[in-house]
């Protein structure tokens, strides 16, 4: 009987793993990134856009707050697009205190 991880060895390679599986496996120290393991590695990207997340998103908060401007009849919608700014702010809130602090832990 095969296992899993035997059929996927079989078949080219190892399927999926945290890149410390993959270096232990391959012998090198965890902080060195091969190219042929994250070919994005290569071309200069390796990372997230913080800056560009939080404009974005205090850009939808703001967004959702211009669209209670309007024609409404019943005030339902208000409460749902408000509700989801407030939800949107918190997070946003809380991302910059959680990664301002984050070289003290």
């Amino acid at each position: 009987m095969v296992t899993a991880s035997e059929h996927n060895e079989q078949a080219g390679g190892v399927v999926a793993g945290t890149g410390q599986d993959l270096a232990k496996r391959n012998g090198r120290p965890p902080a060195t990134v091969d190219p042929a393991d994250e070919p994005s590695v290569a071309w200069g990207w390796h990372g997230g856009f913080p800056r560009g997340t939080a404009i974005a998103g205090w850009f939808t908060v703001i967004f959702l707050l211009l669209m209670t401007i309007g024609n409404h009849e019943g005030h339902i919608e208000d409460f749902y697009l408000v509700g989801t700014a407030i939800l949107v702010a918190w997070g946003l809130i809380h991302q910059h205190r959680k990664q301002r602090r984050s070289w003290r832990r």
